[in-house]
């Protein structure tokens, strides 16, 4: 995101999760003022990924999604599998974080549209 007050909202938001995990009300709350830059700066996106985000932190009380997985490099997929599902929520809250900061990544245009169908899928099923 380009406009500075939402690049500090950003750290402010990835510092607090790694300093004290996840604070259900500062987050949702921080995640709420983050959104209007989004829809600002035309990234429906970013915004659709941050509104999922603050409605599943508030409803679960935790981020219950884990990191995308990666395609499987050949002769490596072993190490791959042991990885896998290990990511705590503040991991991938932290994961989905930095995506947001760097939305312009094609990678990570990748990652967060499947942030937003786990997020989707996930309020589907409970």
């Amino acid at each position: 995101m380009k406009n500075p007050k939402a690049q500090k909202l950003i750290n402010k938001l990835i510092e607090e999760v790694e300093l004290n995990g996840i604070i259900t009300n500062t987050i949702v709350a921080d995640l709420k003022d983050l959104r209007p830059f989004a829809v600002e700066e035309k990234r429906p996106l970013l915004a659709k990924t941050i509104r999922l985000t603050f409605e599943h932190i508030e409803e679960y009380q935790t981020f219950d999604i884990p990191i995308p997985e990666e395609e499987p490099i050949e002769g490596y997929e072993e190490l791959l599998e042991d990885q896998e599902n290990q990511s705590t929520p503040e991991e991938s809250l932290l994961y989905l974080l930095n995506l947001i900061a760097e939305p312009e990544n094609k990678a990570n245009r990748l990652d967060l549209r499947t942030y937003v169908e786990a997020l989707q899928e996930y309020a589907e099923e409970n």
